[in-house]
């Protein structure tokens, strides 16, 4: 585990879709690579003492988005963590450019059916309340797919594969990257 705190003098971003495998991800990074995990969603959860969809729905979500972006900023100080964002994250340049300014930006991608039977029965997900279908995540992947492959240094398809593939897949690359060897 401590070649890990050596091997990444930065923060990884893990971006994506909800559902794509953020969280996963970044838990498996925390235990087998000995990263600390940031949550974004639980962190600001726990800043604003209420959940996302009551943030949503009582302040909007151009405050919860602002609530990112300072978040992010206060990242800025952090070194050796792996940060699951919320989908929306990587929407906002200013947010972008915070995330790269101390890190390595990766995209998790999955199929619309992959994220439909990761958060079919969650209720967690304002954007999808009331929109539970294929056709509908399809349709905001595709809304958001220019931004999030602008914002990733590095993309991951995680379609049939466990988490240690697809970690194993993410150091290998972010290896490859700092190289200058890997390409997206």
């Amino acid at each position: 585990m401590e070649q890990a705190k050596q091997m990444f003098s930065y923060n990884i971003f893990l971006i994506g879709f909800m559902g794509s495998g953020k969280s996963t991800i970044s838990k498996y990074l925390k235990e087998h690579y000995g990263m600390e995990k940031i949550e974004m969603d639980k962190r600001i959860e726990e800043q604003e003492g209420m959940r996302i969809a009551d943030i949503f729905r009582v302040h909007g979500e151009p405050y919860f988005r602002d609530l990112e972006t300072k978040l992010l900023m206060e990242l800025q100080q952090e070194k050796n963590k792996v940060v699951s964002c919320g989908g929306g994250t990587p929407m906002r340049e200013e947010n972008v450019r915070q995330m790269k300014t101390n890190g390595r930006v990766v995209l998790l991608l999955a199929s619309p059916q992959t994220i439909y039977e990761r958060v079919k029965d969650s209720h967690d997900r304002p954007l999808l309340e009331g929109h539970m279908d294929v056709a509908y995540i399809a349709d905001l992947m595709q809304q958001r797919r220019e931004k999030y492959e602008a914002a990733a240094d590095l993309v991951i398809h995680t379609d049939g594969k466990d988490q240690e593939e697809i970690c194993k897949e993410l150091v290998q690359k972010l290896l490859e990257w700092e190289a200058g060897s890997c390409i997206r």
